[in-house]
């Protein structure tokens, strides 16, 4: 049993999310059990998530997608009311963390998603995204099916680019707008989780590969390893929840 304060602040020294200008608030979100020994770990804070750390006997639940935003309404909608029930009813704390998980070198979406795809080696890409580097080339179907294996699910492709790949810029979830910034800094393709209707023509056009391989499915991989590191350095116990999410 691990004070959920001990937890979190371990969490913010890791993660830093002092350092980012997020759309909603990093760390703890809603206050529970001041003592942990099950800890669930999901993309994104839903009832369906609560429910199962409620049946799963959790008195923390770690998500990537927290519960409030600036795009939002203030305050409480009767939507959010309900969802928030299962942890009031249980003491079950949730935290959050977004921007800090996507950009982390080691346990970050975008870093994870660049080992599991093979790469070489990685460097800071944009704000929070990472530049994967093959040292041998790597034949463009390939690379699109290493995607689809690592995310479980078929990539939307725009196939504009080389026929192998040297680079790849991975920014994880809504973030087609970065593909101006990897064609001009020289990328052959670019990695995200979602499209934009104007991406198919650019990427084309400038003649890279645009892959969109879903929002949820490239932000799995942060969380869950949140949740290992937890089991590593504190001893509690780890349960990842996965609900898949066609976007």
């Amino acid at each position: 049993m691990t004070g959920v304060d001990t937890l979190i602040s371990a969490l913010d020294a890791l993660l830093d999310p002092g350092a980012f200008d997020d759309l909603g608030p990093n760390g703890l979100q809603v206050p529970g059990s001041r003592d942990v020994t099950r800890v669930v770990t999901g993309v994104s804070a839903q009832r369906a998530l609560f429910d199962r750390a409620v049946a799963l006997e959790a008195e923390l639940v770690l998500v990537h997608h927290g519960l409030f935003w600036r795009f939002n309404p203030p305050g409480l909608t009767p939507v959010l009311a309900e969802r928030l029930r299962p942890l009031f009813k249980h003491d079950i704390a949730l935290a959050a963390y977004h921007l800090p998980l996507d950009a982390h070198p080691e346990v970050g979406n975008n870093a994870l998603l660049a080992e599991a795809l093979g790469a070489d080696a990685h460097a800071p890409f944009a704000d929070v995204g990472r530049g994967a580097s093959f040292a041998d080339p790597v034949p463009a179907a390939e690379l699109f099916a290493r995607v689809a294996a690592v995310t479980g699910r078929e990539p939307l492709v725009f196939d504009g680019g080389p026929p192998a790949i040297r680079r790849l810029a991975i920014v994880s979830g809504s973030a087609a707008s970065g593909l101006d910034r990897a064609v001009a800094e020289g990328y052959d393709a670019f990695l995200t989780g979602e499209p934009k209707e104007h991406v198919m023509a650019d990427a084309y056009e400038a003649g890279i590969h645009f892959v969109a391989a879903g929002h949820y499915a490239t932000e799995t991989f942060g969380v869950r390893r949140l949740g290992d590191w937890l089991t590593d350095r504190f001893g509690v116990h780890h349960e990842w929840v996965d609900l898949p999410n066609p976007v």
